[in-house]
Parts: structure tokens; C-alpha cells; sequence
């Protein structure tokens, strides 16, 4: 298990993710039409060249996905019970086929469950930048996570 419990966290602090990932033509073109979305300027080459950025441009929600995929393996990964909801979510600059995608974490906010006293809240603020350290992506969301278990005393259980 490589995430963190809900008492890992500090209000503030910033988790630079090691993974990085370009982004593909199949990535774009596959989730494009898996999510049954046909807007033309994440399919067609020819009408994409007319617009204002002269290529098609990734689909946001795949951005967010590999946004907060990236950041799983050193916050969530086997520590979370789910999502509870993304907010504020903002692409300031497109992302391309070929561009590269690094993310950081920053943890916002921390509160524990009023209903389950095992878990707490956390708001996390994902950012992700291309390769030249442009702002691509911007998310809030909120996760439930797990308290780490109470010890066992010695020779219990």
C-alpha cells in the first residue's frame, strides 16, 4: 500500500509526483469515442487545423483523469474509500498529443468524519503543468479516507 492514511496528511504541504506521462493520439482517440464524445476538435485533424490552436486538443476529462491517476500511488492508493466529489475544476492552457503531464498535490483542507469515526476528509488541489511548466490542468477534490488501525496490544488477536 503505498497511499496514506488520513493522519499522513498536513494542511499545506505540497506532494510532487514522480510519474510523468506523455500523453498519445491512441489516449485521445480512445477515451474521446469510449465516452461517446464526437466533438471534432478531438477527432478530426482537418477541422481542428482551422481553429485557433491548429491541431485537435485532448479531451479535458481525459486530462483530469491522468491528472488525478498521477497523483494516486502517494496519496489514495489503498487508503481511500472514494471520491467525494471534484470542484473547481479548470483547464488554463490545452493539452496536445505529445505533451508531457506532471502533477502535484496540495493538501488543502483536513477534517475528520462527523458519521464515521474511522475516517476523515480530505480536499485535495491536484495541478498539473505540460513540459513547459504551463498550467494544464487544476482540480479540487474531496476524498474520504481511512484512519490508520488502532494498534493491537501485543498477543492480541
Amino acid at each position: 500500500m503505498a497511499g496514506r492514511w488520513f493522519e499522513g496528511f498536513t494542511v499545506g504541504e505540497v506532494i510532487r509526483h514522480d510519474i510523468r506521462r506523455t500523453v498519445t493520439e491512441a489516449d485521445n482517440v480512445i477515451f474521446t469515442t469510449m465516452t461517446m464524445n464526437p466533438a471534432a476538435i478531438h477527432l478530426d485533424h482537418a477541422y481542428a487545423a482551422e481553429t485557433e490552436f491548429g491541431r485537435p486538443l485532448v479531451n479535458s476529462l481525459f486530462t483530469l483523469g491522468l491528472v488525478v491517476g498521477i497523483s494516486v500511488h502517494e496519496t489514495t492508493l489503498g487508503t481511500t474509500v472514494g471520491n467525494l466529489g471534484f470542484e473547481e475544476v479548470r483547464f488554463p492552457a490545452p493539452v496536445f498529443t505529445g505533451d508531457t503531464i506532471r502533477v502535484e498535490t496540495e493538501v488543502a483542507a483536513l477534517r475528520e468524519s462527523r458519521s464515521r469515526p474511522t475516517q476523515g476528509i480530505v480536499t485535495f488541489l491536484h495541478r498539473a503543468y505540460n513540459q513547459d511548466g504551463t498550467l494544464v490542468c487544476e482540480a479540487r477534490r474531496g476524498a474520504l479516507m481511512l484512519k490508520a488501525p488502532a494498534e493491537q496490544p501485543e498477543g492480541a488477536g
